[in-house]
């Protein structure tokens, strides 16, 4: 059986795809980036091999993609990370109906893409100037209010009161807003919905910029995050598609490619 793997070098985390011949999905693993990307990404890989039970010599084709993805010399060929996810997010939305735009939220950077109907880029926005608006913000949040990163859904959804406006568009000026909100005895649970709020409406309006048509497709980390999930449904009035692992989805596009650049270059 031959094998074909996506490595998804990101900022904070690290993620791996592990497809087949028929390009369905053999396992995903997740790791932190950490300082040592090469180090790392290397264990990551191995991980999942050992976990799946395949030889090294059993993958034939390797795509890296992502933030680190030109540090994996091992791979085969590196790729752009918006391309990857769009691959990935058009073969996994087929068992929603199909997908044409995507908002991505990583660790440092947010994205907005639209696909036409083959997976391939029609168009795209990214906001990687302030970290108000993704994943970082959120463990940044966390942090302040000494609560797990994996506990704000739940607060999003016990609040009593109005989500506290969040103003802020810098991650440093919002941490001492949140401060603030807390100190002058508000809880928790509306910061948090305030929070989830304020990084949807940014999201929004990415995606907005790109053009929001049919179905929308919510990947990354924090698509983990069910309240930031509501807040941003209730900003685009419509349900998000958020697949069952919604971190790997770039890696798996880039696994995919790999079995398709391996075919291409033996057939």
């Amino acid at each position: 059986m031959k094998y074909f793997a996506g490595l998804d070098i990101g900022s904070t985390a690290i993620k791996v795809a592990l497809v087949d011949e028929e390009g369905k999905i053999v396992g995903v693993h997740v790791s932190s980036s950490g300082s040592l990307f090469h180090k790392n990404a290397r264990e990551a890989l191995h991980t999942l091999l050992a976990q799946q039970g395949v030889a090294k010599d059993d993958v034939r084709y390797l795509i890296a993609t992502g933030y680190g993805r030109k540090l994996f010399k091992e791979a085969d060929d590196s790729i752009s990370e918006i391309t990857a996810n769009a691959i990935g997010a058009h073969e996994t939305g087929k068992a929603f109906g199909g997908v044409r735009t995507i908002i991505n939220i990583g660790g440092q950077d947010s994205k907005a893409i639209q696909i036409d109907d083959t997976g391939n880029v029609s168009n795209f926005a990214m906001n990687d100037k302030c970290a108000a608006g993704t994943g970082r913000f959120l463990d940044v949040a966390a942090r302040n209010l000494d609560i797990d990163l994996e506990e704000l859904g739940d607060y999003h959804f016990n609040g009593k009161g109005a989500p506290l406006t969040i103003n802020s568009t810098c991650t440093v000026f919002a941490e001492s807003e949140i401060i603030g909100l807390l100190a002058n005895g508000h809880g928790k649970e509306e910061i948090i919905a305030g929070i989830h709020y304020s990084i949807a409406k940014r999201t929004v309006r990415l995606a907005k910029r790109v053009g929001i048509e049919d179905r929308v497709y919510f990947d990354g980390g924090p698509a983990l995050n069910k309240g930031l999930v509501a807040a941003i449904q209730d900003e685009l009035g419509r349900e998000l598609v958020v697949p069952e692992y919604p971190q790997t989805t770039t890696a798996f596009g880039a696994a995919i490619l790999a079995r398709n650049e391996f075919f291409a270059e033996t057939s």
